[in-house]
């Protein structure tokens, strides 16, 4: 039986119509925030010697927040998978040692991290999230939200998959702080952990690390339009 083909275009139309409509609802539920000066992750570790640490103020990408995601101080949303998409990228060298109050430490160990973090070929260490599911709300209008978050973290060309409790607290204004940590080990990433020869192998660093995150994220001013 053959079909009217005035029939299969007026279906062809009504599919494409409820496409472009779905696809401007989902547009209509997404906001997008974009990292905003202020943020800084922190890597700790151990040797033989004593603890250290290295700093990045550089934290760049992006999350987009679907329907459900709290945006906004005391907003009231349901524990349960939240829609969320995040891309994270910190560049291998924003990062600088740093002794415990944060001044600077050797720039001799931030050239052999470099070369451990095989920064000529992987420049930057990259996050994707994969699933966010909100576990509590907060206790007061000023309070986080808790988050268990799974995603890809991706250092010195290696990716792996990892999960952490995160925190995100809404600061009004569409600005949230989304802070974290999680331990990790270097091994995992195919990174040796450093014997420094100045020291004639002798300083030993520990494989286990911490990395510990703070991410300001906002929506960024609309562009003024040209003057006439």
């Amino acid at each position: 039986m053959k079909q009217n083909p005035n029939s299969l275009s007026l279906r062809a139309g009504t599919f494409a119509l409820l496409l472009a409509l779905s696809t401007s609802l989902r547009a209509a539920e997404t906001t997008r925030l974009d990292s905003l000066p202020g943020s800084k992750v922190r890597i700790e570790g151990t040797s033989s010697i004593h603890d250290w640490q290295t700093e990045s103020r550089l934290i760049g990408g992006s999350l987009e927040a679907g329907a459900g995601f709290p945006t906004e101080p005391g907003q009231a949303v349901k524990p349960g998978k939240v829609d969320a998409k995040v891309d994270v990228f910190i560049p291998v060298r924003s990062f600088k040692s740093v002794e415990k109050d944060g001044k600077p430490y050797s720039d001799k160990m931030d050239e052999v991290m470099y070369e451990k973090l095989l920064q000529p070929t992987a420049p930057r260490i990259l996050y994707h999230l994969d699933e966010l599911v909100l576990k509590e709300t907060p206790k007061d209008a000023s309070g986080p939200y808790i988050f268990d978050a799974k995603g890809s973290l991706a250092v010195a060309g290696v990716t792996n998959p990892i999960s952490m409790p995160i925190q995100v607290t809404p600061l009004g204004g569409k600005k949230l702080k989304i802070t974290g940590d999680t331990a990790l080990k270097m091994t995992q990433f195919k990174i040796q952990p450093p014997a420094p020869a100045i020291a004639l192998g002798m300083i030993k660093t520990g494989d286990d690390v911490k990395i510990v995150f703070e991410w300001m994220v906002g929506q960024k001013a609309a562009a003024a339009p040209p003057k006439q």
